[in-house]
């Protein structure tokens, strides 16, 4: 090899290491902008999810002076202070059932696209129930839109058809009218125990000539139509079915709490307590209140940028505050907006915000709490939820944890705001601390909805946090008891317990 030649080749050598450095330099730059990047994507999810952990925050004092919120609007509804965002509706019904009640009693529970029939059959404080069936009726859509009178005749038909299946373990006495409670879970203007105005339609329900009329006269009407001898004695709304329904199996129900698609509360108030009550004192002295607590507002409640962006979207602005930081309707939304909001801020689900995280209420409730409940070490139930809920194919590990911490964020946050809200209802009944004697009265909290039956960890919190807001010794005589389902029985209870042939009886 001469010498150009090896100069040569040591040029062309030195050239492809020089390339070979060049390419390395380049392959780093690209790594620390990678590394960099990821970092920095990485420091905005944090910074999300800390200004979410501090305005999602419930401490226990914030969580006391809720519920002295609380105390102060019930007393403000009750005083019918026209600006109280609690309306504290007096339900007319001051005989709870007792357990000694016996006869045959029907319920029709109207609360959305569905309602149920029910008949049951009382046999006094030995038998107690002694049978009950029920059928439940899908209501077609148009008539969801359509007439009240077209309505109310098909829901009387089908009363009508039920109450023709009645077997011989159900018996009426002679010259007895079969008597009717029926739960009505729309806004109405209530004006005895039995009659009642509607003062709007809610639920997808869209009716002509309904509004401002007596909605027991409608079904009176329609019953009378087709050949139905019955009659309606109680009017309920589906709390208060709840609490007689809690109060039949449990003497010591002084509340409902409905926790599932929507929240409200009943309570049994002393009658003379109630400064708007204008007619005679009821024999019981006592009154059930329909709280309607969804309601409730007050700058205590620790609202969010998601929360109040929520509020303004909704079909209701302004209204039901307290409902929309609590409920089933609302909770897995927040959980969305939450998401979205690290999707955007810090690619949490990759460079691409997914399409369907962009979609209102695509995240329901249910979906949440399956994936709050992943116990897997790699969350990969979570994962497959987001694959098949927001289309994301892949999630890292990273973005599962984030969501689950989410989840966890908002679903203790409404627990604790739920518990505050049961925590005011009791320091308005002093139920809050054991009597001055020290005795062991149990005071018992009757809930019911999907919410707190299924979601493990929301009804967990709850509960742990009364306790806290109660103190040991208080919260030992405090139950809050699963009243599944007893709305409707509740309402046959409370036809029961306002019969017109119960003095006779």
């Amino acid at each position: 090899m001469g010498k150009g030649a090896v100069v040569g080749t040591a040029v062309v050598a030195c050239a492809a290491a020089a390339a070979a450095v060049g390419v390395a330099v380049v392959v780093s730059r690209r790594r620390r902008r990678r590394k960099e990047a990821e970092d920095e994507r990485k420091r905005k999810a944090a910074a999300v999810v800390e200004e979410v952990e501090q305005a999602f925050s419930t401490p226990t004092a914030l969580l006391r002076g809720i519920a002295d919120a609380m105390v102060e609007e019930m007393e403000r509804g009750l005083r019918a202070d026209p600006h109280a965002p609690l309306k504290m509706l007096i339900s007319y019904v001051d005989n709870l059932p007792t357990g000694d009640e016996h006869g045959l009693f029907y319920a029709l529970d109207l609360g959305g696209t569905n309602f149920r029939v029910i008949r049951v059959q009382l046999g006094g404080r030995e038998k107690r129930v002694m049978k009950q069936e029920y059928e439940e009726v899908s209501i077609p859509p148009h008539l969801m839109i359509g007439t009240s009178t077209e309505l109310f005749d098909f829901i009387a038909a089908e009363l009508e058809k039920f109450v023709r299946t009645e077997g011989e373990d159900f018996h009426l006495p002679d010259g007895k009218q079969r008597e009717l409670g029926f739960t009505f879970s729309f806004p109405v203007h209530q004006t005895s125990i039995s009659s009642g105005t509607l003062i709007k339609w809610t639920k997808g329900f869209s009716i002509n000539g309904t509004v401002g009329e007596d909605v027991v006269a409608e079904l009176s009407r329609a019953m009378e139509r087709q050949g139905l001898d019955m009659k309606v004695t109680a009017l309920v709304n589906d709390t208060v079915g709840t609490l007689a329904g809690g109060r039949y199996l449990d003497n010591d129900v002084v509340a409902a709490v409905i926790l599932g698609t929507g929240t409200n509360a009943a309570y049994v108030e002393h009658a003379n307590a109630i400064p708007k009550w204008n007619g005679l004192l009821p024999k019981s002295g006592n009154m059930v209140i329909n709280m309607e607590w969804g309601n409730f507002r007050s700058n205590k409640l620790p609202s969010s940028e998601y929360d109040k962006a929520l509020d303004f979207e909704s079909l209701n602005p302004g209204e039901q505050i307290y409902e929309k930081m609590i409920s089933g309707m609302y909770l897995g939304e927040i959980v969305r907006r939450i998401l979205l909001k690290l999707a955007h801020d810090a690619s949490l689900f990759g460079d691409v915000v997914p399409p369907k995280l962009e979609q209102l209420f695509v995240l329901r409730t249910p979906d949440m709490s399956a994936m709050h409940h992943d116990t897997s070490h790699d969350l990969k139930h979570l994962g497959a939820k987001l694959k098949d809920i927001l289309g994301v194919p892949d999630t890292s590990l990273e973005a599962r944890y984030i969501t689950l911490h989410v989840c966890d964020l908002v679903a203790e946050r409404g627990a604790r705001l739920a518990a505050a809200g049961i925590y005011g209802i009791l320091k308005k009944l002093g139920k809050d601390k054991l009597p001055n004697d020290f005795s062991q009265q149990r005071t018992v909290i009757a809930m019911d909805g999907g919410l707190y039956e299924h979601y493990k960890k929301f009804s967990t919190c709850l509960e742990a946090t009364l306790a806290d807001l109660l103190g040991e010794e208080a919260a030992s005589s405090v139950v809050v008891k699963l009243a599944n389902d007893g709305s409707g029985i509740g309402a046959a209870l409370l036809a029961a317990s306002h019969s017109e042939y119960a003095e006779a009886a």
